[in-house]
């Protein structure tokens, strides 16, 4: 994954942020490869009305947004790993999303099509 498709990958989630949910995360922390980094929440719209009860305590609330990434980035041939690594409804200071990318998708097409 080269820089400039890095760049061009983190203007369009911050495009789309604004947009859904109006917040800009921070891209930051970026693995020494180039091919992991974070993405951090000052705030989290999801979580501005909720409580884990104490039984719930390792729900991870917020995980719609990881499935929501991975599922935009498939669309564009983008194989990824998205996880929480910090929760602000865990009592941490932040959210912080891990993003990983794995791999291009080849698209591939039935035999006739294109």
């Amino acid at each position: 994954m080269s820089r400039q498709s890095n760049r061009t990958t983190d203007s369009k989630k911050m495009v789309a942020f604004k947009m859904y949910l109006g917040i800009t995360p921070s891209v930051t922390n970026w693995s020494p490869a180039g091919d992991e980094f974070s993405l951090i929440l000052e705030s989290n719209p999801l979580v501005d009305f909720v409580e884990l009860p104490d039984n719930h305590s390792t729900l991870v609330y917020s995980n719609l947004l990881c499935g929501v990434l991975r599922g935009a980035l498939e669309m564009v041939q983008m194989a990824v790993d998205v996880r929480f690594a910090q929760d602000t409804l865990r009592g941490d200071n932040v959210t912080e999303i891990r993003m990983k990318f794995i791999k291009r998708i080849e698209e591939n097409l039935p035999v006739g099509d294109e």
